[in-house]
């Protein structure tokens, strides 16, 4: 998933895009308004953590221009704020949950789940031939017996899996998993493609990320010719 970090204290925010990286998600952070309003203009997040405290727009103001803009997905205010009427301006102003710092990093990873699961199928499970995904644990097992995956390569099998028998595009592949600042090019995808093709065959799930050439991959049933 696609997420866009909004925290002016560049600390905290490396660090919750290095833990968010752990998770799966590839997450973008913006220091300010500005440059979060001119990255929601050209990204589609699946979801927005915004501070509040930010240097030149006050949060809730952000996020009222956000969703002026356009923006439909959950936006989670994270913030020092605590005070109950903060909370209900938030809420009332758009926001979907809150989380008052200091936090702890489980809870909020807990709540961005929770945020994302929000119209979708209310089972953690997929399935596809012999493969069993769980989106709340992120584990990726066949028989019972899990599958070693790295983060990238457990976010393009969910990509894949919620998309099964369609085609995902190389470049929604990329979008998902890599940040701006990321030193990657498009190509690295068939590397991690590759890998997690070799790993389902390995298990015996029953299922094949097959390329179409020039359109991207899909996640097929069967044996790979």
């Amino acid at each position: 998933m696609r997420l866009l970090l909004i925290e002016d204290d560049a600390e905290l925010a490396n660090g919750l895009v290095h833990a968010l990286a752990q998770s799966g998600h590839a997450c973008d952070a913006a220091a300010n308004g500005q440059a979060a309003l001119s990255a929601c203009a050209v990204t589609a997040y699946d979801l927005v953590v915004l501070d509040l405290g930010l240097p030149d727009v006050d949060g809730q103001d952000l996020l009222r221009q956000l969703r002026e803009r356009g923006l439909a997905a959950p936006v989670l205010i994270l913030t020092a704020r605590d005070d109950v009427h903060e909370r209900i301006r938030g809420l009332d102003g758009g926001a979907d949950d809150y989380l008052a710092k200091p936090f702890a990093l489980g809870e909020l990873e807990a709540r961005i789940r929770a945020l994302l699961r929000r119209g979708q199928p209310s089972s953690t499970q997929l399935a596809f031939g012999r493969l069993q995904f769980d989106t709340a644990t992120r584990c990726a097992s066949v028989g019972g017996e899990s599958i070693d995956l790295t983060a990238r390569e457990l976010a393009i099998l969910e990509l894949l899996l919620r998309r099964a028998g369609r085609v995902v595009g190389k470049q929604q592949l990329f979008d998902a998993i890599y940040t701006w600042e990321a030193d990657a090019n498009l190509s690295v995808i068939e590397v991690h493609v590759s890998r997690l093709r070799r790993k389902l065959e390995t298990a015996s799930a029953g299922v094949v990320v097959r390329m179409l050439r020039g359109l991207g991959y899909r996640l097929e049933t069967g044996r790979d010719d």
